[in-house]
Formats: structure tokens, sequence, C-alpha cells
């Protein structure tokens, strides 16, 4: 698997995540075609899309100043509106803009060094963590969404916690939510535990909480796409249910995220702006409608976890249990 994103020859090259499990790798040349890999979801996950956002300002600044320049960074910024990672990378580049567009892509690409060491620091911190709380023995472990390598620069936020388990031989099984309605569980987070050689089951999104309800998880390991400032989480749909049933069963919540992704500006879970996406990714399935054709859908793309119900959020410098 080639690194999720790169620049390459001067212009961004990216995994199409919306053709995996098929490899397919785009080039971008322009901000408008990146905005529109990122919107369409051709790239996605907090910390690559901070990636994309500060090689997207490099892209901008090989033919751009000024105005023109913020301009287009702002509106880069805007693509998601949930995920903080992405107008946190915009800032950095745009930071270095003063001194040329060279500086520019250099400090775009130390966010990219920087986001896969924080990845590996994450990924060695929860599986310490999960070994504190739960003993050295093989663990069961429950994800939501993709937060692996292609969620990232390289090696994952929780699926770096599973990798760096599965390294010491200290996990059974994982199970991974298929995460309706585009199935980032079964297209993407699938491939990655696959080519791990991770054991592990898909199930639909609706028998997860029964899952953990019936003893079949020792613990919840998600990443985030924002945690507000007091530790409320914001990620894919479907994950508050896994928080609840996680409560329920007595067993860890866990949060594995960059340091960047925690935003001290958002007091709380309320604050913070869910994207509504296409109703169509509901409605319809493989180019077919499952409805009638006057049925309208609701399709958040995140849900947001109360930090009451979060054991603890990993990152790369801490453990914060925010519970109290």
């Amino acid at each position: 698997m080639p690194p999720t994103i790169q620049w390459v020859d001067g212009r961004i090259a990216l995994v199409d995540q919306t053709a995996l499990p098929d490899l397919h790798v785009v080039t971008v040349g322009t901000v408008e075609e990146l905005i529109d890999a990122i919107r369409r979801l051709a790239v996605r996950g907090a910390p690559a899309l901070g990636a994309a956002g500060a090689l997207g300002v490099a892209l901008a600044a090989r033919t751009l100043a000024g105005y023109e320049l913020a301009a287009a960074a702002a509106k880069l910024a805007e693509a998601r509106p949930t995920a903080v990672n992405l107008a946190v990378g915009v800032r950095r580049a745009l930071a270095a803009a003063g001194s040329g567009p060279e500086a520019v892509l250099a400090a775009a690409r130390e966010m990219l060094a920087e986001d896969v060491a924080a990845c590996h620091a994450i990924g060695r911190r929860g599986a310490a963590l999960l070994g504190e709380l739960l003993g050295p023995g093989p663990l069961r472990l429950h994800t939501h969404c993709n937060a692996g390598a292609l969620a990232c620069v390289d090696w994952g936020t929780a699926l770096g916690v599973v990798r760096s388990l599965h390294e010491q031989g200290r996990v059974e099984y994982v199970v991974a939510d298929e995460t309706r309605p585009l199935l980032q569980g079964s297209r993407i987070t699938a491939v990655e535990l696959a080519e791990l050689g991770v054991p592990h089951r898909v199930v639909v999104d609706g028998a997860g909480p029964s899952i953990i309800a019936r003893g079949l998880v020792d613990a919840v390991v998600v990443g985030a796409d924002r945690i507000a400032a007091n530790g409320d989480v914001a990620n894919k749909i479907g994950t508050y249910p896994l928080a609840l049933a996680a409560a329920r069963a007595g067993i860890p919540f866990v949060v594995a995220a960059p340091e960047s992704t925690v935003d001290p500006g958002t007091p709380d879970g309320a604050a913070i702006e869910i994207e509504e996406r296409a109703a169509e990714e509901v409605l319809v399935i493989g180019g077919t409608r499952f409805t009638p054709p006057d049925t309208a859908a609701w399709n958040p793309a995140f849900d947001v976890t109360s930090a009451d119900l979060v054991t603890a959020i990993v990152t790369e410098n801490r453990v914060w249990r925010p519970r109290g």
C-alpha cells in the first residue's frame, strides 16, 4: 500500500479511498481538484485531512500569493467542517507563506513527518494503556469506521493501537463495524487488518452494541475527528451507540487521536458542527434506489460522544481521562 498522501513532482498523489478495496492512486494539481477529492471522500480521516490541507496550501503557493493565496486556503479549510485537522494543516502551512513557496512545502512535509511519528507514539501509548487496564493477555477489540494508515499519512491512530498490540501478539481478534452508508469499515479497515494478518470480523453497524453486550469484546478503540476542550468526542456516526454499550458492559472506551485533533477553541460537543452529507448516500445503493421516490433522509456524517462515556483519550503526548 503506498502512502495515503504524498507530494510527487509538484502534485499531490492520493490513494482514492472511494475505490477501495481496489487500489487507485489519483493526482491533483489544483486546490479546486483537492477540495473535490476531500468532499467526495477520496481523502478522509482527520490526520490525512490535516496533511491534505497543508499540501493544498503548498500547491496553491506555487501560483498564488497574498490575498489570493489566503482566499484559496480559506476555501480549502472549509471543505469539511467537522474534522479540525484540515483547518490546522491549512493554518500551519499558510504561516510559512511569507518565506515563499518552498518554505510552505517544507512546512507541509514537516507536518506529514510529524503525523507518522505521532501515530507510532499513539500506538505504543494506547497498547500500554490497554495492558494496564486489561492485563497482558490477547484482547478482543472493537473499532468503528477507519482510523488506520489510510486515515493518516501512515500507521494509524485507533488501528495504530491495534498494530502495536498485534506486534506484541496481544490481539485475539478485531470487530469492525461496516460503517454505513459508505462502508469505510468493510472497504478500508478490513483491508488494512487483512494485510496486517490480524484476525477480524465485520458486523453491520446495528449489531455492534449487541456484540459488546454479549461479552464478545474487551475494549472499544476508535479515532476522532474533533475533540472538544471538555473531552467530548466527534467521530463517525455510529460511535455514540458503541460508547453507550461499552459503558453498560463496563469495558474501556478509548479514543486514539493526535493532539492536533484536540480543539481548545471548542468548549464542548454541542459547539461542534456536524456535517450533513447528501441524502443519496443513504437512499441509493449501487446505483439503485431502495426507498419510495418521495422518501427523504438524514445523513449526518458524525456523532458526539460525551466525555463521561470516554475512558481515556490517547494522544502522542498523554493519556487524558476526561471522566475526571
